[in-house]
């Protein structure tokens, strides 16, 4: 027993630049339209280039990554490349890290979202989520680059393809009987929020 006590410290020791695999949930925006999982899916990565990794083989969508000085870039994914103040951007549990998509150490549980940005002097777009509330109804909160709420104009709760409603960030909204329909938030300015049933 001790024998086998050591050899897990010795093997820990010397394999410090492994890194161990998460259990994270991963979806993609994309310029115009959701490109993989508007409820996101569950994949096993180490870091969020591996977790678009992931979701390309689920979706069969291309990525290309392009080595920078400063490391892997992600430059295209689907059919749009980043050009001047756009691009591919991603978030970890709504905070953009300040670290490159290789570097950043995924835990269990954590939420990877890829999307396409454009950005200003303030950064980038708020991103949305939509979190379930209890009675069939649903918050929506929009997220700035730091993971802190904003607020965000027109925000709108859609039900299925032919129903939506105006509603406030953070609010409870209850939007009646829609069994089988994906929810959704959307908002002026804002990345597209992930979808429920």
């Amino acid at each position: 027993m001790a024998k086998r006590v050591f050899l897990l410290v010795v093997l820990a020791l010397a394999l410090p630049g492994v890194a161990l695999s998460a259990t994270v949930k991963v979806r993609v925006e994309g310029k115009t339209r959701t490109l993989f999982a508007p409820t996101p899916v569950t994949v096993t990565a180490t870091d969020a280039l591996d977790a678009l990794e992931q979701a390309s083989i689920l979706g069969e969508f291309y990525y290309h990554v392009t080595v920078t000085g400063f490391g892997p870039y992600v430059d295209q994914i689907g059919r749009y490349p980043g050009s001047g103040s756009s691009g591919w951007v991603f978030k970890v549990d709504n905070a953009s890290p300040p670290i490159g998509a290789d570097k950043i150490v995924l835990k269990d549980g954590d939420s990877v979202l890829w999307y396409y940005a454009t950005f200003g002097p303030n950064g980038g777009p708020p991103t949305l989520q939509l979190n379930p509330a209890p009675g069939g109804c649903y918050v929506a909160r929009a997220f700035d680059d730091s993971g802190k709420a904003t607020a965000v104009s027109n925000l709108v709760l859609h039900v299925g393809l032919h129903r939506s409603m105006t509603v406030k960030p953070s609010q409870k909204v209850c939007p009646g009987a829609h069994k089988g329909l994906l929810v959704r938030a959307t908002a002026d300015g804002a990345v597209r929020s992930n979808a429920l049933q």
